[in-house]
């Protein structure tokens, strides 16, 4: 029996997924495709992930449970410290020639990307593609606003080339489809409950910010970039400032803009990037989160910080909109209503029992949101796609459970 024919009579998988970034890098969708791989892999099925070689691969061991292929890239402009991948069609067509795996997903739409697409079609392999950025929303902080419509243009052809698109959520997915995306489904987010949670809280740590037990520590985690809007994030410290002198504002990530707004703001704390454990302490050490993103297709930081026990204040759209109940676990913004946002951002400091709450109420909300059952349902959806490109070989119902 082939290994088509044993995946659609439920057997494991081989999965091959194609990715510009993993980690040791640190963002979002590195951190997602690592638990979509290691999930999988921990699911009984093959995986296999075809990602640029990084400069932190020389120092890091990946993990041990999915086969690396690392293939030449380029430095991204603006993140000198992360590349994107060569179009590397021919090797891709060779390498799944050879052994072809059962679908291949992509997760970006660099040269990389567009390659594995057209590798997998040329060979007749089912293909999903992930929406993971709003490159289109991007393109108006980095000097690109023009080319918007185009860029949009783009991505539609791009995705609608494959047999299925995964998004985060219901809301995208609605949008996606209503500016003619086809074959568009939700594959959602989990997070790690047991990592990120408040008992990570270290008395230490805070006190090198120079915060004592009753002090508040307003936290924001993420790229130091422009599409992140952190001016407002900044605006609304300085407006809880006023109320409370004592607080300090932690920047946790890096970027382009890091040592701009280092220099500008030399009384913030600046701690640069964290992962593992450094990363759970921050966020559990903090009181309150600030996220005033506008560019976001999920937004993980939001779960992270609300099962680190923080109420976050965002704007009600992606992550925030799906999670956080007005005034329960945070404070969900109009979007775009940036007085809103620091008037959110005055209204939690004045009250700082209401504020514990909020934070024990937005642990309560993550902690049945861990990656298993995620992982389970895009379990489902690759198996689908599989099924549908294949359903005249198919027998019976293809129930898709690791042999």
């Amino acid at each position: 029996m082939s290994n088509q024919d044993q995946a659609l009579a439920g057997g494991p998988l081989k999965i091959a997924i194609v990715t510009e970034t993993y980690p040791p890098e640190i963002n979002g969708v590195a951190n997602t495709m690592r638990y979509l791989a290691t999930g999988m892999a921990a699911r009984g099925h093959a995986v296999q992930v075809i990602r640029p070689r990084q400069p932190a691969d020389a120092t890091c061991v990946p993990d041990s449970s999915c086969e690396h292929h690392l293939v030449p890239g380029l430095p991204i402009p603006g993140y000198r410290s992360l590349r994107f991948g060569l179009p590397v069609y021919w090797r891709l067509r060779r390498l799944w020639k050879t052994n072809p795996p059962d679908l291949v997903y992509i997760a970006t739409q660099g040269p990389l990307g567009h390659a594995a697409l057209a590798a997998a079609r040329s060979l007749k392999i089912p293909s999903v593609t992930g929406f993971h950025t709003h490159f289109q929303r991007y393109s108006q902080h980095y000097g690109l606003g023009l080319l918007t419509r185009q860029i949009e243009k783009r991505l539609k052809h791009f995705h609608n080339h494959s047999d299925a698109t995964l998004v985060p959520t219901e809301e995208l997915r609605a949008a996606l489809i209503a500016e003619g995306f086809e074959n568009v489904y939700v594959f959602g987010r989990g997070v790690d409950t047991e990592h990120f949670a408040p008992s990570r809280r270290s008395a230490e740590l805070r006190r090198t910010w120079g915060c004592g037990p009753e002090d508040l520590a307003v936290l924001y985690v993420g790229r130091i970039a422009a599409e992140k809007n952190l001016a407002l994030a900044l605006a609304g410290f300085r407006a809880i400032q006023e109320r409370r002198p004592e607080a300090r504002f932690v920047l946790v990530g890096d970027g382009p803009e890091f040592g701009a707004l280092k220099q500008q703001h030399p009384d913030l704390i600046f701690a640069g990037a964290r992962r593992g454990d450094e990363l759970a302490a921050h966020y559990a050490s903090g009181d309150l989160f600030l996220f005033p993103s506008l560019t976001e297709t999920f937004g993980n930081v939001v779960t992270e910080a609300m099962a680190s026990g923080l109420p976050v204040i965002a704007f009600a759209y992606a992550a925030a909109g799906a999670y956080i109940r007005p005034w329960i676990n945070g404070v969900p913004v109009a979007l775009g209503d940036e007085d809103a946002f620091i008037a959110a951002c005055v209204q939690c400091v004045d009250d700082p029992e209401r504020l514990r709450r909020m934070g024990s109420e937005a642990r309560k909300t993550m902690q049945d949101s861990g990656w298993e059952r995620v992982l389970a349902r895009a379990e489902e959806l690759l198996c689908a796609v599989i099924h549908q490109r294949r359903a005249n070989n198919a027998n019976g119902v293809l129930s898709c459970k690791p042999g």
